[in-house]
């Protein structure tokens, strides 16, 4: 999957949580090993334009990382939330996790970190297909890694 990020996204490079700012695939295995728990968000949405999307993006995010402060808070330490899309705390990314300005609430998606969405939420039952047109509802998921 970190190839699909690499050969085949706009904004790699570009975002501080996004490859090649995020942690080698080595470590994020190793991550995913210290959890035995996973919450699954899926998000169903259909646009009207492309760039609708993007403020979606932004505002479900927002409340996502919300929800794993809530689980956080209320006991489970290492929650940690991957967020359904891309970073979209600021309409313009520095690029780079170290100037990042939005430090607290920026989150990687789960295909930054080697995770295959596809196969992960097709083995739970849930659908998700290659869209051809923006006119077509999106089934977008977020991962809430609990343990």
């Amino acid at each position: 999957m970190r190839f699909k990020c690499t050969f085949g996204c706009s904004s790699y490079g570009e975002k501080g949580s996004c490859p090649p700012q995020v942690p080698s695939v080595e470590e994020c295995r190793a991550f995913f090993a210290e959890y035995r728990e996973a919450v699954v968000f899926r998000l169903v949405k259909k646009v009207n334009q492309p760039e609708d999307r993007i403020s979606w993006s932004r505002e479900v995010n927002k409340e996502l990382v919300k929800v794993e402060r809530e689980v956080f808070k209320s006991g489970y330490y290492k929650a940690f939330m991957m967020t359904m899309d891309e970073c979209r705390c600021c309409a313009t990314c520095t690029g780079e996790r170290a100037t990042c300005v939005n430090k607290e609430d920026s989150r990687p998606g789960p295909e930054s970190l080697a995770v295959d969405v596809f196969n992960t939420v097709r083995s739970i039952g849930y659908p998700i297909e290659v869209l051809h047109s923006y006119d077509q509802e999106m089934n977008r998921y977020a991962i809430l890694m609990v343990e």
